[in-house]
């Protein structure tokens, strides 16, 4: 169940307080209180539009909220500059575009915008950052190749670069496995669960793979219909129950032999038993 937003303390990491938020006035996620670990990989799970995007934009400050707040560092987000906000958390949209032409090495230097200003300009420590973030994501090998060259794997590994070359405590993705084939699924996943154990990050991300969700995050956060369904920590049973609930199907459920966690399966009946 999720903590209660009263004992949480800003090492606790990303705080939600009683959060509504939405578009035109119109409530999509309603009324949540949730402590996002720091230092863990949470994964918002539901159906689709359950609220998972809307709830990510709004922790990104995207989005203002209709009700409550996102507490960073025990303030509200939503009230802090621009720049401070973008030196602490890094955001990776869904699908997004590249400038036609722009290689990987200028894409990444992005990533160091907000620490520029007028009287700082392009430093040895910006270069550092870059490097460091090539290196962490496998990509400094075709730094100087246009983005718009490579597979989409590749391109989804240097979008994660920019947001390590921001060097902010924590990363915000939205999909970053969607249209991808299975190997660079599972590349893109190994890499965010090891910015976690390796590097002190806090990974949020929304995740359309229910059995990625499950054998990859520390925290599970189900949403459905904009509510809060369940909070799941490691070692808290993920059950078919919960699933049915989250999702409206029935499932099957097996354990990974190696791992011991669950993966589901929608359940079908076998051929020849009727409709």
């Amino acid at each position: 169940m999720p903590q209660s937003v009263e004992n949480l303390t800003a090492e606790q990491g990303i705080v939600l307080d009683a959060l509504s938020a939405g578009y035109h006035q119109q409530v999509i996620v309603d009324n949540i209180s949730l402590a996002l670990p720091a230092g863990k990989m949470t994964v918002l799970v539901g159906a689709n539009g359950s609220g998972k995007s809307t709830l990510l934009g709004t922790i990104a400050r995207m989005l203002k909220p209709l009700g409550g707040s996102v507490l960073l560092d025990g303030k509200a987000i939503h009230q802090q500059p621009t720049k401070a906000v973008s030196r602490q958390l890094g955001i990776l949209p869904q699908s997004p575009i590249v400038p036609e032409g722009l290689t990987v090495f200028e894409l990444v230097s992005r990533g160091r915008f907000p620490w520029q200003s007028f009287m700082r300009q392009w430093s040895e420590d910006d270069e550092l950052a870059v490097q460091e973030a090539l290196n962490l994501t496998g990509t400094a090998g075709f730094a100087h190749q246009p983005v718009d060259s490579l597979s989409g794997g590749q391109r989804q590994r240097c979008w994660i670069a920019m947001a390590l070359a921001q060097q902010t405590p924590v990363i915000l993705l939205d999909e970053p496995t969607t249209f991808l084939d299975l190997r660079y699924q599972v590349e893109i996943l190994e890499l965010l669960h090891s910015l976690t154990r390796h590097h002190h990050r806090t990974v949020v991300v929304v995740l359309h793979d229910l059995n990625f969700a499950v054998n990859y995050a520390d925290t599970l956060v189900f949403l459905k219909q904009g509510r809060l369904q369940g909070v799941l920590h490691e070692g808290d049973p993920c059950t078919p129950e919960l699933i049915k609930n989250v999702f409206d199907v029935d499932v099957q459920m097996s354990l990974n032999p190696l791992t011991g966690k669950p993966f589901f399966m929608p359940f079908r009946k076998p051929y020849g038993d009727g409709a």
